[in-house]
């Protein structure tokens, strides 16, 4: 545990346990040992207390215990890195800083286009495939060089990138696995296969009010 967070005045994290952003954050928090209470929400059924912390009401959400708030995944790994990074994350976070921006948002487009289609006018699922796809490749060269987006060692923003890459792999993953990607499909294994990922996917029951609120990590 971080020694900044200790006692019962911990922050509080409204997460959801499969969206990629909750997971990049609380696998910041699990790196760094800052401990928080974990608020697991339901999509269909967010607590009244998450919305009036952050109207725009997703997931991840911060609440320090003075109050203030963080809202932003990307923005909540720096603060608990920030406070402690025993595994070096913030190394070469400039270098990782446009790859993240391309991922959250040109990439992210299109995954969400090629996953959820309906959602959307006049959207070709295919076709936003097709452009995700480019953006796996630009990865794949990277990974080649030396195994992680940086260098010999993970860093923020393989973190900050795999759980998409997660989501797009699964949307189709015979797809996925027959694509020539050898040196993605074995950046995503290792991390999938990580006693980090899998603690930061431990399930919780949904929280409600009055609920006694586990801590993370537990």
């Amino acid at each position: 545990m971080s020694p900044a967070e200790t006692g019962n005045n911990l922050p509080i994290l409204y997460s959801f346990r499969r969206c990629p952003y909750a997971m990049r954050a609380r696998m910041a928090l699990l790196i760094s040992e800052t401990q928080v209470h974990l608020r697991e929400v339901v999509l269909r059924d967010k607590p009244e207390e998450m919305i009036a912390a952050s109207p725009k009401a997703t997931v991840p959400v911060l609440v320090q215990d003075d109050g203030a708030v963080i809202d932003e995944s990307l923005a909540i790994m720096h603060w608990a890195l920030e406070r402690n990074d025993p595994a070096d994350w913030l190394d070469d976070r400039e270098a990782g800083a446009d790859l993240i921006a391309e991922a959250d948002s040109d990439f992210k487009d299109n995954l969400d286009r090629y996953k959820y289609p309906t959602r959307y006018d006049d959207v070709d699922p295919i076709a936003h495939r097709s452009a995700g796809l480019a953006f796996l490749k630009k990865l794949e060269a990277m990974l080649a060089v030396k195994g992680q987006l940086l260098g010999n060692e993970p860093r923020l923003a393989d973190f900050a990138i795999f759980p998409f890459v997660r989501q797009f792999a699964n949307n189709d993953r015979n797809w996925f696995d027959a694509e020539p990607l050898p040196a993605l499909q074995k950046w995503l294994a290792a991390h999938l296969g990580s006693d980090l990922f899998a603690s930061t996917m431990k399930k919780y029951p949904q929280w409600q009010t009055g609920d006694t609120e586990p801590a993370f990590p537990g």
